[in-house]
Order: C-alpha cells, then sequence, then structure tokens
C-alpha cells in the first residue's frame, strides 16, 4: 500500500521531555527504513487541549478550532505510534484526554503501537491503563506488541556517550521491530475499513 502514513503521539505534557526524544527517534527509524511514507509527531507538549466538555458534540467553535487540525491529521494517518511517560503509575491526563476527543471517524480501526516511558524501571501500568480504557468508543486497535523504555535517560539519546551501549542497541532494534509489525496492521486493516464491514450507524459506541 503505497502512501502510508503514521503519525507519532508524544503523550508528555512537559517540555522538553525524554518521550518527545523517544517520538523524534520512532520517527526518523520509521523514515530512514521506509516503514512509511510520512510520520508526523503530534505533541501534547505544555497540554494544548483543555479538558473535554460536551462542547465537543455541539459544534462549539472553540473546539473546532482546536480540534479541526488533530482530526485531519489523524483522519489521513493509516496508523499511529503512542508514546506516554508514567506519572504516578499512570498515562498523563492530557493523553487520555485526547482520546476522549478523538472518534471512530479519525482513529477507528487503525492500529496503534504502544511505547511507554520510565525514569527507572517502571513503565507497565500505562500499557494497560491505554488497554483498558482509551480505546473503547473511538474503535484505536492497539497491537499485541509494546515497548517499555526503561531508564530512559541512559538510552536512545543523539549523543553515544550518553547511552548504556548494550541496552541502548536493545531498545533501538526491538522498536525497529515492533514498528514493522505495525505497518503490516496498518496495509491488513486498510482493507478491513475497506470491506465495508466496520461501518455502522446502529452501534456507535463500544460495549
Amino acid at each position: 500500500m503505497p502512501g502510508i502514513k503514521i503519525t507519532v503521539i508524544s503523550g508528555s505534557h512537559r517540555n522538553p521531555s525524554q518521550s518527545y526524544k523517544v517520538a523524534a527517534l520512532i520517527r526518523r527509524q520509521l523514515l530512514d527504513n521506509a516503514v512509511c511514507e510520512d510520520a508526523p509527531i503530534l505533541s501534547l507538549a505544555d497540554n494544548p487541549l483543555p479538558l473535554w466538555d460536551q462542547g465537543i458534540w455541539e459544534g462549539d467553535r472553540k473546539w473546532g478550532r482546536l480540534l479541526d487540525p488533530i482530526h485531519a491529521q489523524c483522519r489521513d494517518s493509516h496508523g499511529f505510534v503512542v508514546v506516554s511517560p508514567e506519572w504516578h503509575g499512570q498515562a498523563p491526563a492530557g493523553l487520555k484526554n485526547l482520546f476522549l476527543c478523538l472518534s471512530q471517524r479519525e482513529v477507528g480501526h487503525k492500529p496503534a503501537l504502544i511505547v511507554t516511558v520510565s525514569a527507572g524501571s517502571g513503565g507497565a501500568y500505562p500499557v494497560a491503563e491505554l488497554r483498558m480504557s482509551s480505546y473503547k468508543n473511538n474503535r484505536l486497535c492497539y497491537i499485541p506488541e509494546h515497548v517499555i523504555v526503561r531508564n530512559v535517560e541512559k538510552v536512545l539519546n543523539d549523543d553515544p556517550a550518553e547511552n548504556d551501549a548494550e541496552s541502548d542497541s536493545y531498545y533501538r532494534e526491538r522498536l525497529l521491530w515492533a514498528l514493522g509489525i505495525l505497518k503490516e496492521y496498518a496495509v491488513a486493516l486498510n482493507h478491513v475499513r475497506k470491506s465495508g464491514a466496520t461501518t455502522t450507524r446502529e452501534f456507535k459506541n463500544g460495549m
């Protein structure tokens, strides 16, 4: 399938952040290895979206101005990489808020790879949280693979002197392998969406 576009979501509110560092590395891997043709980063640095309110459903112009560019970017994407730090054992509030602002029109039945980031040995809780509660109504499809980048300050840095060489090599290889799987899901689920099987007016929300 030509013209694959994969959007990398950097879910940290911080600016700068280790999550954005990882997102930028993933973007380079996607493009340098021809996994896809386009790989924009959607960054939540400085938490650009207000908390969800029902004005989203009522055509509030405020939400239109904020969300129209994000919705257009996601509609044009064939897959996603969701990069999330672990804050107090959770995914950031702004990242969860983003998923409240997305619908199946933008991300439905499109694959996503979860990549979590921890300054220490954590990172598992955001994986479980995102898989449990961020996909139900928007129908985003998380693939079985995920990557947990632990001790992130010591890996995936541009300066090799700042990296633990063995861990850095492992994470780079693991990420590239997982991105290759994501690409194949993007191709396969494109056929699923085009089949018409996912189109429904009766069952708009998940159970």
